[in-house]
């Protein structure tokens, strides 16, 4: 039976990115993958965002092990734990205080929809309310409530069942420019024959991922923060895949200027790549009676040590943010000129720090072309959108720029390989 085979016949047919990215992986570094015959692929997908720090981080594996050779807590519920508290003292003093964030943590759990469920389900303990405000091409995760608050189609007919208490509404950009989407909202909200019952919440990605690199704006974002805090309504960031660094700050929101009342943060908190997710809360919004929400997996101390140590390492000046800007211009430019190169497929670049999409609504098919092209050539790139018509590029935030620059060619070729032009 070949190494594939066995994946075949015992492996649900849920499988996904084995059919987009069809080898045996055994190792990886940096960002770089190694399947098991030897042959390396550049990693512009990083597990989703989960290892934004790259593959098995020295720094972090060797605190693991060190963990673990000294017997340190793996499981520990919700326990304290020294990991746990290690975890949360640097969270306190390198993120939330220099930014003036004023959050207390849940700690979920392990996956970014976890955190969602939270949040959600605080939220409408928090205010009595059910119904929740949520943006077309948001997605928050496949649970049954977040996928209530999940557009694409494909993944809430997986439901199976009716979901309800989420109004869906524009989000920015979605009728086209010029169009500032937040009136409906607000007409709706002001209007009492709108039909829109007062949500208890509005969750919103400033930057969809899932969705096809959709960015919100900045005045966009202030407007739907002043329209929430105006009528009482909790606003919800999930931060799951652009926080951490792939912004190019540690939170998306950062760079607007807003505070949400309650951040979703899971994928590459974790850094080494093991399941971890919380939920940041203003404190008045902390009316959880002890154990109404539980999880048994919602204390993974070895993620809290990778975690703790990303914090010191990375987030304890403005270097890593420096370094993660010099790529950002290095991948921005490099798409822009791709785009202009080539015209027939009508591409928008979008995206911001280490998180960008090519975009083609002209020829929709050809992001997952270009990304079977790709991996035949040794680069692992992902799609995203309702019709899978955005080429995403989510490499490492610690990629060198010789490894982004020789990524971004082999992408060309196969993007004039897809068109059919000469590469």
């Amino acid at each position: 039976m070949s190494d594939l085979a066995v994946f075949d016949q015992y492996e649900s047919e849920v499988r996904g990115y084995i059919r987009s990215f069809p080898v045996v992986f055994e190792r990886a570094q940096g960002s770089v993958l190694t399947a098991d015959d030897g042959r390396e692929y550049l990693d512009f997908f990083s597990g989703a965002g989960v290892v934004n720090y790259g593959h098995n981080n020295p720094v972090f594996t060797n605190a693991l092990i060190d963990y673990l050779q000294r017997g340190g807590i793996i499981h520990g519920l919700d326990m304290a734990t020294s990991a746990k508290r290690d975890f949360i003292e640097a969270f306190q003093r390198l993120v939330l205080a220099p930014r003036g964030l004023d959050y207390k943590m849940q700690f979920t759990g392990p996956t970014g929809a976890n955190a969602v469920e939270s949040a959600l389900k605080l939220a409408r303990q928090a205010t009595g309310r059910q119904n929740v405000v949520a943006f077309t091409n948001a997605f928050h995760g496949l649970s049954l409530g977040a996928l209530a608050a999940t557009g694409n189609e494909k993944y809430r007919t997986a439901g199976g069942v009716s979901l309800g208490d989420v109004t869906r509404l524009p989000y920015d950009g979605y009728l086209g420019a010029g169009v500032d989407t937040l009136d409906l909202l607000e007409r709706m909200l002001d209007d009492p024959g709108s039909g829109l019952d007062l949500p208890a919440a509005v969750i919103v990605e400033t930057i969809q991922g899932e969705g096809g690199i959709n960015v919100a704006g900045a005045g966009w974002l202030q407007r739907l923060r002043a329209i929430t805090e105006q009528r009482g309504i909790l606003l919800i960031v999930d931060d799951i895949q652009s926080g951490v660094g792939r912004s190019g700050a540690f939170f998306s929101f950062e760079a607007s200027g807003i505070v949400p009342d309650l951040v979703t943060v899971s994928k590459s908190i974790s850094a080494s790549g093991l399941p971890m997710a919380m939920l940041l809360m203003r404190p008045e919004i902390d009316v959880w009676k002890p154990g109404a929400h539980t999880g048994t997996f919602r204390g993974n101390n070895l993620a809290f040590v990778s975690a703790r140590v990303a914090l010191e390492t990375y987030w304890a000046d403005s270097a890593f943010t420096d370094a993660i800007a010099e790529r950002e211009q290095q991948l921005r430019s490099a798409l822009e000129g791709i785009a202009a190169e080539f015209p027939a497929a009508e591409f928008t670049v979008r995206g911001r720090g280490l998180m960008y999409g090519l975009a083609s609504t002209a020829m929709p098919q050809l992001a997952a072309a270009a990304s079977q092209q790709a991996f035949e050539r040794g680069v692992v790139i992902e799609t995203s959108g309702a019709r899978d018509e955005v080429l995403k590029f989510l490499p490492a935030l610690t990629i060198t720029a010789e490894e982004l620059d020789r990524g971004i060619a082999v992408v060309r070729e196969a993007l004039a390989a897809a068109l059919g032009a000469d590469a």
